[in-house]
């Protein structure tokens, strides 16, 4: 069993940056691929970014975060970053992260919520124009 609790969200105008932390419970969590999500309201979850497990520590990125996000872990620590930069209002969403086995790192496995296990509640981040 892992338990997530993200944090770090908020309101920022656009052009901004936030970065989100994603804390994990469990001794196994070095062995989870993570990854971070996106919902906003009337819309389907978004994947955003995924990052493997050590020591590739690989990183996938959808197309609309790519050079604007970055995705990190410290297995050390039991945690999982997305770094926001150069936010937009479109960014507006509830975000999630995410693990799940690790073997959902082939194909395009890692981009599917349904492949995920373990969520986390959540945390608002809002752009303003």
């Amino acid at each position: 069993q892992v338990q997530l609790v993200e944090s770090g969200g908020g309101l920022v105008q656009a052009g901004g940056s936030l970065r989100l932390s994603c804390a994990a419970s469990g001794r196994t969590f070095s062995s989870y691929a993570m990854g971070w999500f996106r919902q906003a309201p009337g819309k389907e979850r978004e994947f955003l970014a995924a990052i493997s497990t050590w020591p590739a520590h690989s990183r996938d990125y959808a197309d609309s975060v790519k050079g604007r996000f970055t995705i990190s872990r410290d297995d050390a620590k039991n945690m999982v970053f997305l770094q926001m930069n150069t936010l937009e209002p479109e960014d507006t969403a509830v975000y999630y992260c995410a693990a799940g086995r690790s073997d959902i790192w082939s194909g395009n496995e890692r981009r599917s919520a349904d492949n995920y296990d373990y969520w986390g509640q959540g945390t608002q981040v809002t752009v303003s124009s």
